[in-house]
């Protein structure tokens, strides 16, 4: 196996599932991404003000403070609008995806995480 070539992308995860958070941050660190994590919504807000990630990874189903209601946050903060956010979550009914759309997430992709699927969409949302 070759050793990873950074890419000195930042990514957060914000999921309150430690599971998800940690089989996506190892296929991440992988290739080379510099992963951060919160389980709860607050702390990841407060973690993206602070370290400005090139993009997040964002549950939507969450205690406090909900994926779309975080990405509302973000998208309006002018320092930060351009983070593209990617949604992944179980929720897939077709309203659920237009509320994605409207708080602006740049991508929603369904759990079960396929791992590929969001690698190539990071990738696309990077340009890297």
């Amino acid at each position: 196996m070759t050793d990873p070539i950074s890419t000195n992308k930042k990514i957060l995860i914000v999921d309150d599932d430690h599971v998800i958070i940690r089989m996506i941050e190892g296929r991440l660190k992988a290739h080379g991404y510099e992963v951060m994590s919160a389980t709860e919504a607050p702390a990841g807000l407060e973690l993206a003000m602070k370290s400005g990630p090139d993009l997040i990874i964002l549950d939507v189903m969450m205690p406090i403070v909900n994926g779309y209601n975080f990405c509302r946050l973000i998208k309006s903060e002018v320092n930060f609008r351009t983070i593209p956010i990617i949604l992944l979550t179980s929720r897939t009914e077709q309203a659920d995806v237009a509320i994605g759309q409207e708080v602006g997430a740049d991508a929603y992709l369904s759990k079960p995480v396929n791992i590929e699927e969001l690698l190539n969409k990071i990738k696309e949302l990077l340009k890297s």
